[in-house]
């Protein structure tokens, strides 16, 4: 399959160098499309294979399927521009842009006397990069295999999730927007250990294992988090309270407060 992306900045980026690194799409069959001259050499300086072009109709009329990772206000005008040159009867159209629903993906693309082409609506994060995305997938007016298609070559990037569209802002606040939170708590580990008498990266390495194995113990048994807490809170002891610290300074109220913020 050839893959076009339209936008190579970080996410269109990200997506490029996933699938390259990958075994379900040749490096060659990928095409990135962007203005900026520094974005292409980035991704092309990580895969030499990787085709390049600032060309967006050239790119998008080569694709099985088109990624279009522009910023929300530049999709219209990109959508516009290509539109001409797509097939709607061979080709998917895959979007990462947040915010922008089937509804205006529709519109932007709607042709005479055309019926409206397959469309996905996708919410990966930054990890697309490394292989371990958590990514969102919505579809419409698509086929099951056309689905099952567009599901197998997300998943070598990571997990998905089939969702309504519905969830696409709250599972861009939970995981897009959650990497970043994930990121600010490790910070603050590391600013606590440093307090505590470890080296920076001493304390980034203790922090990275822990979380590595948090999550390894959950996906292993399959417990909930709290069940996990209570085996390492001795009553009295030192872990509940530094739990208690923890709550006492909001610490779930605000992780709550910023995933709902996220959404609106």
């Amino acid at each position: 399959m050839k893959i076009t992306i339209i936008g190579a900045g970080n996410m269109g980026g990200a997506i490029a160098c996933g699938l390259a690194a990958g075994t379900k799409v040749k490096p060659g069959d990928i095409i990135c499309s962007d203005c900026s001259s520094a974005a292409l050499a980035n991704v092309s300086g990580k895969y030499p294979a990787i085709r390049t072009t600032a060309d967006n109709r050239e790119a998008a009329g080569e694709a099985d399927m088109v990624v279009i990772a522009v910023k929300p206000w530049l999709a219209e005008d990109v959508l516009h521009e290509i539109r001409s040159v797509l097939d709607y009867r061979r080709q998917l159209i895959v979007s990462i842009v947040a915010g922008i629903t089937f509804e205006q993906l529709t519109r932007f693309l709607e042709k005479e006397r055309e019926e409206p082409p397959a469309l996905f609506r996708l919410i990966p994060n930054t990890a697309v990069s490394v292989q371990n995305s958590m990514t969102f997938i919505s579809a419409r007016g698509a086929s099951q295999e056309q689905t099952d298609a567009v599901v197998s070559i997300f998943s070598e990037l990571g997990a998905t999730m089939l969702v309504a569209e519905r969830l696409m802002a709250a599972g861009t606040a939970l995981a897009s927007c959650g990497i970043a939170y994930a990121f600010r708590y490790i910070r603050a580990a590391m600013e606590g250990g440093v307090e505590l008498g470890f080296y920076p990266e001493q304390a980034k390495d203790i922090v990275l294992q822990t979380l590595k194995g948090a999550v390894a113990v959950l996906q292993a048994g399959g417990a909930h988090p709290e069940a996990e807490i209570d085996k390492v809170s001795t009553p009295g002891g030192i872990t509940i309270r530094g739990l208690n610290e923890m709550e006492q300074a909001g610490f779930t109220a605000a992780v709550v407060r910023g995933l709902k913020a996220s959404c609106q």
